[in-house]
């Protein structure tokens, strides 16, 4: 049977074939046939607007892959930076090349001293840490003029190591400007995340260890949230992007894509559903107000691209029992559970496809952690930068088309001015 679709133009009786490739049709041969004729897609629900080899997901199955690799298998045996270096290059490290990209990493984590005294102290003192963090990066461009030299190889992978590895150190900074405390230096003897915690965390202590576990937690969260395909903050890193602009402009875009809560906002609204349920016994009376559209929505269930259980959120539940043992268990894990079950044994849920997505428990093992609630947003842009990063790389491989998508009109028509005296 031939991989392919025919389209008829009505009007005139002919008719086109196109094959099927990758799972798509060529929107390019459609044209041939209907030249002038747009798709409408709001939300670009059923576009492709690119080819890409980083990310497999298959919303129906629920399966999510890194360059061919399992989620569950990486989360389990692999470390943040060890993924990060897959993403962009396709393949997992040996243990020299991966040695030489930790220590890049690792030494590349300080920021301009101008950076902090002068840009960051300039913020309101109740500015929050994810828009100092969209600011921050953009201002980096004006620190590194070399950065908009894309095409040269070199350049380009200093410019991907400096994101990567001061990414922590501008959250972290954030966050301590927005709490009225002292910068923390990196500490380079330190591993990825376990740096990012003492930079969070440190007092008066010449040095603050994490405890392991909660910094492997950390990691698997760094893993899980490294990249998701085409989202809203990677087409926003694509599209900046493909303008040719300095990855740091295209990386603050990114990043103000994340700022919205229907993106980056999806976990701080789950700790507040939850706060507003209070406690076991009023998640049923919750459940019913929900169903009849009474109450408000069930946050942390559903996905745009998932239609079961996001494989994500097996993990992140794995992983909130690890650490709920060492910091105690957060108090809205009860109502949670108690929601899940519920939710996952009616009806009206599951014949919608509404099963727990990685929203649900990502809030609750930060905030266990202490982390704000101001802080969620950029605790995922710290390792979605790599996936944006790999993204953007591919698109400049590919020397993909500048993004400009058509519309459809629903304007005026052409219509004579009119004098402001002759208004009425």
């Amino acid at each position: 049977m031939t991989e392919s679709i025919t389209i008829t133009d009505n009007r005139t009786g002919e008719t086109l074939e196109i094959p099927i490739e990758n799972g798509g049709v060529s929107a390019a041969a459609w044209q041939k046939l209907l030249p002038g004729l747009w798709f409408y897609d709001p939300g670009f629900v059923s576009t492709a607007a690119c080819e890409s080899a980083i990310t497999y997901l298959d919303g129906e199955a629920g399966i999510l892959r890194y360059r061919g690799y399992g989620i569950e298998e990486l989360a389990e045996h692999s470390t943040y930076l060890e993924v990060a270096y897959l993403l962009l290059n396709g393949e997992l490290p040996n243990p020299a090349q991966f040695e030489a990209w930790r220590h890049e990493i690792t030494h590349h984590t300080f920021i301009h001293e101008n950076v902090r005294k002068r840009f960051l102290d300039g913020f309101h003192y109740d500015a929050h840490p994810m828009g100092m963090l969209v600011s921050a990066v953009a201002a980096l461009s004006t620190f590194y003029l070399d950065a908009k030299q894309i095409f040269d190889v070199e350049s380009r992978h200093k410019q991907i190591i400096r994101l990567i590895a001061k990414m922590p150190t501008l959250a972290a900074a954030a966050h301590r400007f927005s709490v009225g405390m002292p910068f923390v230096y990196p500490d380079n003897s330190l591993e990825f995340t376990s740096n990012f915690l003492s930079m969070m965390w440190k007092t008066a202590e010449p040095r603050f260890d994490a405890n392991p576990a909660l910094a492997r937690a950390l990691d698997i969260l760094f893993i899980l949230h490294a990249d998701h395909e085409q989202n809203c903050s990677t087409t926003a890193m694509r599209t900046v992007g493909s303008s040719h602009a300095d990855p740091y402009s295209a990386c603050a875009a990114a990043c103000a894509a994340l700022y919205g809560p229907r993106h980056g906002g999806a976990n701080e609204a789950v700790i507040r559903m939850l706060t507003e349920i209070g406690s076991i016994e009023n998640v049923e009376p919750f459940v019913a107000s929900v169903k009849a559209g009474t109450g408000g929505r069930l946050q942390g269930f559903g996905h745009r691209v998932y239609k079961s259980y996001d494989p994500r959120a097996k993990i992140i539940k794995r992983t909130a029992d690890e650490v709920f043992e060492i910091t105690g268990k957060n108090p809205l894990l009860d109502i949670a559970l108690k929601l899940e079950e519920i939710a996952l044994q009616d009806e009206y849920f599951t014949s919608r496809k509404l099963y727990p997505n990685v929203d649900f428990y990502s809030g609750l093992i930060y905030q266990a952690m202490g982390f704000p609630l101001e802080m969620f947003p950029v605790l995922f842009a710290i390792p979605r930068t790599a996936g944006w990063l790999a993204h953007w790389q591919e698109m400049l491989d590919q020397d993909s088309k500048i993004a400009r998508p058509r519309q459809l009109y629903i304007g005026a028509e052409q219509r004579p001015y009119v004098p402001m005296g002759e208004r009425g």
